[in-house]
């Protein structure tokens, strides 16, 4: 079919794949709560992806072209795909080698509750900062945080939302992170200056999280029992050797991020070697964890409870529920559902492109109040919503970044006013959607729901309220001719 008879969509034609994701996401969530993600959100996405296939079809697209969109929407989302799996695998293998339980017992002793979401949050971000990553601060750093909560009684939900804070805090403001270059990149900015600008809306978004963080601590009920404060010092020193080598993996992992090894690979070695140390420090978890009968050769014993390990997890077996409820996670398999999300997201995202859905959205959306308070406003909705609608960071600083460049330039707009509109919604929104790829991640790895933790991200929330007030009031607006920020 020649391109000629391909017919542009109509407003009915962009707006129903938008109202009816709007409409089958918001019923998953009020039928099925938290595990919406079980598979209810993927049928949605499915759906949707279904519904949005018809209208191109429709409009003169061959069935091959919308395939394309498809897989073209898949492919974008391979590499988060493979680090979920990295990260399912190291989690196992760490928590068998008793590098996890380590960091638990150690976090135990020396972190206070009442500072532990304020320590927490500043932890992770003064990492991310180091790294340039919020996913790896979070695999790491974030997973013994949140053993370290289990511990001491703490809310989960909470402490997932101080460290998803400090680490988009330290991430955004990293000149190693990804996304910190591609806004500066896409915008056409200089990356320090794109850094040093985004101080404005970054900075009292952070304290004003920290601040809440610290309430929220010190608010907490102080009388708990002693023995849940002891208990777990002793219960993981009897299950497990502690020993300070332990954090080796941990070191070399960020080491690794630190010299911009890829994600992939960096986190899939370290899981490797999570094993090499479990054989090490652990052999009697790993033989019990592969439960091989006594004939078969302790190589090969060793061996199979690794590769377990990687691909099903640790199964914790000490008889104390609360142990071994933390402590059995991790493995590829425990990845599926969430890769099963993410998949049916960027299918739904590919397609909406493919028949351009999105142009035709992003031309609205420039229609309107021509002033740059409602440009910029319109902006910083147009990246959550393509956090919503497309489920890939990714996508929500690129495509805007195009769409709104020209505009931009036209209005005599700096480059850095609009990067920092890139980050203050399309890099900060992403954790908070539970069919985003960043949202996926969080939840899978964390253990916590990602509508169960939204509420208590507070820097990425105080962070996307400040920049909206900032677009409103025209408050630090730059602009090409001058100097300095007009107020």
């Amino acid at each position: 079919m020649s391109q000629s008879t391909i017919k542009a969509p109509s407003t009915l034609d962009t707006l129903l794949p938008i109202i009816a994701i709007i409409t089958l996401l918001s019923l998953t969530v009020y039928l099925f709560g938290d595990e919406s993600s079980l598979g209810a959100n993927q049928v949605a996405l499915l759906l949707c992806t279904g519904l949005t296939a018809c209208i191109g079809l429709k409009n003169g697209y061959r069935w091959t072209d919308i395939e394309e969109g498809i897989r073209n929407g898949i492919s974008h989302s391979l590499g988060a795909i493979l680090i979920l799996l990295a990260v399912g695998a190291m989690i196992g293998t760490w928590i068998l080698s008793g590098t996890v339980p380590t960091m638990v017992y150690w976090g135990l002793q020396i972190l206070s509750p009442q500072w532990f979401y304020p320590a927490s949050c500043l932890l992770c971000a003064v990492i991310a900062l180091s790294i340039g990553s919020s996913w790896t601060t979070a695999g790491t750093l974030g997973i013994g945080l949140m053993g370290i909560s289990v511990g001491m009684g703490l809310s989960p939900e909470i402490t997932a939302g101080a460290i998803i804070s400090g680490a988009y805090f330290g991430d955004k403001l990293s000149p190693l992170s990804e996304t910190t270059n591609m806004a500066a990149g896409v915008a056409q900015s200089e990356l320090f200056s794109h850094i040093r600008y985004m101080l404005w809306t970054t900075l009292p978004s952070f304290i004003l999280a920290l601040v809440a963080f610290s309430v929220l601590g010190f608010s907490q009920s102080t009388d708990v029992p002693t023995v849940s404060m002891t208990l777990p010092f002793a219960d993981i020193e009897q299950f497990f050797t502690i020993n300070w080598l332990l954090m080796i993996p941990l070191v070399i992992l960020l080491t690794m991020a630190k010299l911009k090894v890829p994600p992939f690979p960096a986190i899939f070695i370290s899981a490797i070697l999570g094993g090499v140390f479990a054989v090490i420090f652990q052999p009697q978890l790993v033989i019990q964890l592969a439960g091989v009968p006594d004939e078969l050769p302790s190589v090969l014993a060793y061996i199979k409870g690794i590769w377990i390990a990687l691909f099903n997890g640790y199964n914790a077996q000490t008889g104390i529920d609360a142990l071994d409820t933390l402590l059995s996670k991790g493995g590829m398999s425990s990845m599926v559902l969430t890769i099963w999300l993410i998949i049916s997201a960027m299918a739904f995202g590919g397609v909406l492109e493919k028949v351009k859905i999105l142009d035709s959205l992003f031309a609205m959306l420039v229609r309107g109040p021509k002033g740059t308070s409602p440009l910029i406003i319109k902006g910083l909705f147009t990246c959550l919503g393509l956090n919503i609608i497309t489920g890939d960071q990714y996508i929500a600083i690129v495509l805007p970044g195009r769409m709104y460049q020209a505009e931009f330039k036209r209005r005599n707009l700096a480059p850095v006013t609009l990067s920092r509109m890139l980050e203050d919604a399309g890099t900060i929104t992403s954790p908070l959607i539970p069919w985003n790829t960043c949202g996926a991640y969080m939840a899978a790895t964390l253990g916590v729901a990602t509508l169960s933790y939204l509420p208590f991200v507070l820097f990425n929330l105080f962070n996307l309220v400040l920049a909206i007030a900032f677009a409103l009031f025209h408050y630090q607006v730059r602009y090409v001719q001058t100097s300095k920020l007009d107020a």
